[in-house]
């Protein structure tokens, strides 16, 4: 028997070998446990927060949408002095600002109104105007004076046009409002916006020569939010 186990070429005919055995441990899953749990919980309420989010500013943007804006005019302009010596501007503005709520559900708090004046982009005045609550469609008034004097520092092309609007009797002024209000629907009041309304006005000089130098035109004003 020996000499025939020789020519086996070394081949194994013992016993058979029994299979290799795949052992799994006790909680190591394929899954990520707990870990994963709190990343889908946290999804979640990203998610929810999103979509309530969205909901509030598509019912905001439904009620508040600008079917009605808020309009603006600058009426009954009067200008008595406007002179320029030295780099100081001695002036005399006054003039009425109408705004008209046409909504007839929003109401409007103006908690802080600031009427400012400007030549050539150089601010010579401002005036804190008295804060109010304006209804539904309603119009109120504001009227701003500018009186005094203000250094404005002109460079050459700003002098030159004071000068030619000065033999022309017309200056051209801006007047901007910067405000803060809040909307009313029922008893909800809604945000704190802060747009600003600009008035590019032309105003004659009341005396040139003696003489009016024209009647000034109510003015549509532009506001942004």
């Amino acid at each position: 028997m020996a000499e025939k186990q020789a020519h086996l070429n070394g081949a194994y005919y013992g016993p058979s070998v029994p299979p290799t055995t795949n052992y799994h441990r006790p909680g190591r899953g394929s899954g990520c446990g707990c870990g994963c749990c709190l990343l889908k919980c946290l999804f979640q309420i990203i998610a929810t927060i999103v979509v309530v989010v969205g909901l509030a500013v598509l019912i905001f943007w439904l009620i508040f949408r600008p079917i009605n804006p808020i309009k603006f005019h600058a009426t009954d302009v009067s200008l008595t002095e406007f002179n320029l010596t030295n780099n100081t501007l001695q002036y005399n503005l006054a003039l009425n600002i109408t705004i008209r709520n046409p909504n007839k559900k929003i109401g409007i708090y103006y908690d802080r109104i600031e009427a400012r004046a400007y030549y050539e982009g150089e601010r010579f005045d401002s005036q804190t105007l008295t804060p109010f609550y304006q209804g539904h469609k309603t119009t109120s008034h504001l009227n701003p004076v500018f009186q005094g004097q203000h250094i404005v520092l002109l460079g050459n092309d700003a002098i030159s046009e004071f000068n030619q609007e000065k033999n022309s009797g017309i200056f051209s002024i801006d007047v901007k409002l910067y405000l803060k209000i809040r909307f009313r629907l029922g008893k909800v009041k809604v945000g704190k916006f802060k747009p600003k309304v600009s008035c590019d006005l032309k105003v004659p000089l009341s005396s040139v020569n003696g003489s009016l130098a024209g009647v000034p035109e109510t003015t549509k004003c532009d506001w942004d939010f």
